[in-house]
This record gives C-alpha cells, sequence and structure tokens, in this order.
C-alpha cells in the first residue's frame, strides 16, 4: 500500500520495516551455571589461618626488634663505660708517676731519720694523693711476697733467692688497679732457684 509523503519526511529515512529489532528481542535467554555456593565455614577458617600466619609474623618481628633494641643499648652502656675508663684512665696514668715521685722522695728524705718540715709537707701531699685515689676506687696492686702473676706484674728481671721460684722478691714501681681493672701492672723481680754449689 502507498502512503503518500508528508513534507517532513525524508526520503532516506528508513522505513518502519527497515527498522531493527532492539536488542535482546526476540532472543532466548542462556541459562548461566551460578557458581557453587561457598562454606561459610570454610572461608572463615582460611581467613582465619592468614590472620594467625600474619599474627606470627608481626610477633616475630616485634621479638626481633626488642632484641636488636636490647642489644643496641647494651652496646651502648659498654661503649660510654669503656669510654669513661679511658678518660679517666688517662688522668691517672699522668698522675701515677708524681706519686711514685713523692713516694720516693719520702724514703730518701726518710733515711736521714731527722724531723724535717718539708719532709712532713711531701707526706702530707702523698696522703692527698693516697686520699683521691681511694675516692676515685684506686687501689695498689700487691705484689711483694705473691706469687708471679703476669695479669698483675711485669717481670723486670730474676734473681736468685731463698724465697720459692716465682715469688715476687723486689718491688720497683707499685702498680694500681682502677677498680676490677689493671690501670698499671707492678713491675718486679722474681726469685729464681739459687745455682747449685760447684
Amino acid at each position: 500500500m502507498f502512503r503518500p509523503m508528508s513534507g517532513n519526511e525524508n526520503p532516506d529515512d528508513p522505513k518502519p520495516a527497515d527498522v531493527p529489532a532492539a536488542e535482546g528481542e526476540g532472543v532466548l535467554p542462556v541459562e548461566v551455571e551460578a557458581p557453587p555456593p561457598v562454606d561459610p565455614i570454610a572461608e572463615l577458617e582460611a581467613k582465619l589461618a592468614a590472620a594467625e600466619k600474619e599474627k606470627k609474623d608481626n610477633y616475630d618481628r616485634f621479638l626481633r626488634s626488642a632484641a636488636d633494641l636490647e642489644n643496641m643499648r647494651k652496646r651502648q652502656k659498654r661503649e660510654l663505660e669503656d669510654a669513661k675508663f679511658e678518660t679517666k684512665n688517662k688522668v691517672l696514668k699522668e698522675m701515677l708517676p708524681v706519686v711514685d715521685n713523692l713516694e720516693r722522695a719520702i724514703e730518701h728524705a726518710g733515711a736521714g731519720g731527722e724531723k724535717n718540715p718539708i719532709l712532713e709537707g711531701v707526706q702530707l701531699v702523698l696522703r692527698q694523693f693516697t686520699a683521691a685515689f681511694e675516692r676515685l676506687e684506686v687501689t695498689p696492686v700487691d705484689a711483694m711476697g705473691q706469687p708471679f702473676d703476669p695479669n698483675l706484674h711485669e717481670a723486670i728481671s730474676q734473681q736468685e733467692s731463698d724465697q720459692p721460684p716465682g715469688t715476687v722478691v723486689q718491688v720497683l714501681q707499685r702498680g694500681y688497679r682502677a677498680g676490677e681493672r689493671l690501670l698499671r701492672p707492678a713491675l718486679v723481680v722474681v726469685a729464681k732457684a739459687k745455682a747449685a754449689a760447684e
């Protein structure tokens, strides 16, 4: 059947018969397989296992970090104590020769047996040094008559003696400790057995 064209129609426009059908029209729906139902208990168990593993890993990292921090604190404390000791050690080592010379002066002057005001002054200075050393926990190393100990004594020579071999028979320079550490070893002469008479 012929239909007259109105003035508004375009001859190029498709006719109603030419219009394609809307998408999905006339097509049969395809059934999609639904995923199998997830077991909620299995899913929760998997999540719990993952959380437990993460917790364990975090706890291990925490323990390692805490141990590293504790080791660092101990190392810093030890380094600080060593630095303090070295500083104190340097000052004390500078003072020890002064004490040695004061002791020698008193020993030499005391041989005369007369009362001397200068000698008394030197003795007073030596007592002040000794008191200062005590406050700083500096103590002399006991060497005379003791068995030779290489950790405390430094042997200069050996001398024939009636003392058992290896015994300190003379102290040439007194040794000192600062606390538990050796500040200066004692310079000593060690006994040795007398040579057999020919």
